[in-house]
């Protein structure tokens, strides 16, 4: 199993260069859709592709993942909710444990029965510790992983789990304000959690412009997740592309 990904990722944060990750929820897109939707992330240069959600209704993780591959180069990353959001076809998996709350059907539990189909699977795993981050709602992955998010105004809380995650060996570190978070997480804990870790640092909820993706990338995100926003405005992909790619 190669971790071709993982380096890139290393060697970017090594070159202090950023990226940006699309985020395609299946339940939020049609087949029409997602071949746009992919041509204008080819087209802008976005870095990788994650797939997935928190909670997934129907059966279109396939359908994306098959538009993406047929139409792109683009890395395939799969951003699970369950052990259930699993496809072989993808590039790599994020294996997300969930540092920031305390249920541990989130912290290991959905990993163990994930493990063996993994195994058999080419998928490059990536051990990423997921912090959730209160932005001023409940999203879904609050209600479904029914775990606390970490409060908006604690960034030194955020630190010292984002080392103790780093600590424990997990090779990136994801904040999240969650899908259709009212606002983004604070540059102030972007920074202190930045600057507590020598891991990739991946930031993502609240993003819906290039202004609030910029300040995101100032305090020290290494890639910039967006998805709901875009899924509004499929034109914010190449101004987004574009932000992360002058961002000195």
């Amino acid at each position: 199993m190669t971790k071709m990904i993982l380096r890139k990722l290393e060697d970017f944060k090594k070159q202090q260069k950023k990226s940006f990750a699309l985020l395609i929820d299946p339940d939020n897109i049609d087949e029409v859709q997602c071949l746009e939707l992919i041509h204008l992330a080819k087209q802008a240069g976005v870095d990788f592709l994650f797939v997935g959600g928190s909670l997934i209704t129907g059966n279109n993780l396939g359908m994306v993942v098959e538009i993406a591959k047929a139409h792109s180069e683009i890395p395939i990353i799969l951003f699970p909710g369950s052990s259930l959001h699993i496809d072989s076809e993808a590039d790599a998996i994020l294996f997300l444990s969930l540092i920031s709350g305390r249920n541990p059907d989130f912290l290991i539990g959905q990993h163990i029965l994930a493990a063996p189909i993994l195994k058999k699977s080419s998928l490059e795993i990536l051990p990423t510790g997921y912090m959730l981050v209160d932005t001023g709602r409940q999203t879904t992955v609050s209600f479904i992983s029914n775990t606390t998010p970490i409060p908006y105004d604690k960034p030194t809380v955020a630190a010292c789990i984002a080392m103790a995650g780093e600590m424990l060996g997990l090779k990136l570190i994801y904040m999240d304000g969650g899908s259709g978070a009212e606002k983004p997480i604070s540059p102030q804990m972007i920074q202190a959690v930045s600057k507590s870790i020598e891991v990739p640092l991946i930031v993502g909820g609240g993003i819906n412009s290039p202004e609030k993706a910029l300040s995101a990338l100032r305090a020290g995100a290494d890639v910039i997740v967006v998805g709901n926003a875009i899924e509004k405005d499929f034109l914010l992909v190449e101004k987004i592309a574009k932000t992360v790619q002058e961002y000195m």
